[in-house]
């Protein structure tokens, strides 16, 4: 079994991701662009079950174009986005790839969505499948 391990950037709030991620995906949706002050959001579908954390984060309850709530985990001491989970999505957790210690190994991003909304000068991910909006 494949063991992940994250921090965020203080080092106050850990995490262990226990087995692969179910799928992994870019968001250039405004939101995550503006929620991590870059260009998009790296994202790494986990059962909730294989996802331990250590230390508190704070949430900030986001809506996203669905209108749904997003409920954005970020440490409170440093900012660091860690995971969102949202309701459409019951049992998982988006847990946000920059904060790995290792992206050794980890699978490439299968799809990327709201591409509409990328920089312009920011290519396609080879072997991704995009959508100008979320599926």
């Amino acid at each position: 079994m494949q063991i992940r391990k994250g921090v965020c950037l203080c080092g106050a709030v850990r995490y262990v991701i226990k087995g692969e991620p179910a799928a992994a995906a870019i968001c250039h949706c405004r939101h995550c662009q503006k929620a991590g002050g870059t260009l998009f959001s790296f994202n790494l579908f986990v059962s909730e079950a294989d996802y331990e954390q250590e230390g508190q984060t704070m949430i900030y309850e986001d809506k996203g174009d669905s209108g749904q709530p997003s409920y954005r985990h970020f440490c409170g001491n440093c900012g660091s986005p860690v995971i969102t989970k949202v309701p459409a999505l019951p049992g998982q957790v988006l847990v946000k790839a920059g904060t790995l210690d290792s992206m050794e190994g980890l699978q490439p991003p299968q799809i990327e969505i709201y591409t509409e909304r990328a920089a312009q000068w920011v290519a396609p991910i080879a072997g991704t499948t995009r959508f100008a909006l979320s599926p």
